[in-house]
């Protein structure tokens, strides 16, 4: 804290951390280990490529922990993120999130280019390979069963973290405590219930285009609300230690921007893929 008072500007200078080599090192080892096991390939002659990964995947973990501890610390007891951080942050959340719709444009690109030019006059194998789009023999999913209500769930979660966001403003504990376990149990019922629709497909990842497609969009949304909802359970612990203030609640602030954005890539796969994608019968699984 002595140190602290000593700064004579708005900025914070970052203090050397040995995390960025840490995280480094254990994602390297994580994707070796991921490549041996996905190959099959022995080190010494044993198997060891699940035992490598998760090697790796653990001290990435622990890495993530220590780091955002550090932040989290340096942000509160240290109060290094002055009003002039804060805004700087604010941009860098920003361009993530910017970054991250632009990894989802990746996928509705390729979900469109197949699904727009399935019979493309110039694209002779695609059309005799998919005999227009649904491809022959895709049984789509009904979107107004469980598609739906995992909309109405993310929609609804929309409104628990927003709420759980005006309570810290106004200094309300209880409803800022309540919001985010709302959130949190939202976004917990929605991954379950997407568990359930993947085990129930009609269709497989590999050998078609559709397949490729859906799981990969949906997939990786599926990821981000995993994320997003970690994002928030941590949220959800530091708002009980009261470690946010109505002035300073960038974490939080943060973990509603993404959440937010998860929701409204929701709804654009929710009416591109299974609304849109279903074909005139709409859906039949």
């Amino acid at each position: 804290m002595a140190q602290t008072a000593e700064i004579k500007h708005d900025y914070h200078l970052v203090d050397p951390s040995p995390w960025p080599l840490v995280g480094s090192i254990s994602a390297f080892v994580m994707m070796v280990g991921l490549v041996f096991t996905m190959k099959g390939l022995p080190v010494a002659g044993l198997k060891l490529g699940p035992y490598v990964f998760g090697a790796g995947l653990l001290g990435v973990i622990y890495t993530m922990v220590s780091w955002w501890s550090d932040v989290i610390r340096e942000a509160g007891p240290e109060h290094r993120h002055t009003r002039v951080v804060q805004l700087h942050h604010r941009y860098g959340m920003i361009m993530f999130i910017a970054s991250e719709v632009m990894f989802f444009v990746a996928w509705f690109w390729a979900y469109f280019d197949a699904a727009l030019y399935a019979t493309e006059p110039n694209q002779y194998a695609r059309a005799e390979l998919l005999g227009g789009w649904p491809p022959k023999g895709i049984e789509t999913f009904d979107p107004w069963h469980l598609p739906l209500l995992n909309t109405l769930i993310l929609l609804t979660s929309g409104t628990t973290v927003t709420w759980a966001h005006h309570a810290l403003l106004e200094g309300d504990k209880k409803g800022v405590l309540q919001g985010l376990a709302l959130t949190v149990g939202l976004g917990v019922l929605f991954t379950i219930c997407q568990a359930y629709e993947y085990s129930h497909a009609a269709f497989g990842f590999s050998g078609h285009i559709y397949g490729a497609t859906f799981f990969m969009a949906t997939g990786f949304h599926g990821f981000h609300v995993v994320i997003g909802t970690i994002f928030l359970a941590v949220c959800l612990w530091r708002a009980y230690k009261d470690q946010f203030t109505p002035e300073q609640h960038l974490g939080f602030e943060f973990a509603a921007w993404y959440w937010h954005f998860v929701d409204v890539v929701w709804l654009f796969l929710f009416a591109a893929i299974y609304v849109w994608g279903a074909g005139p019968s709409g859906g039949g699984h």
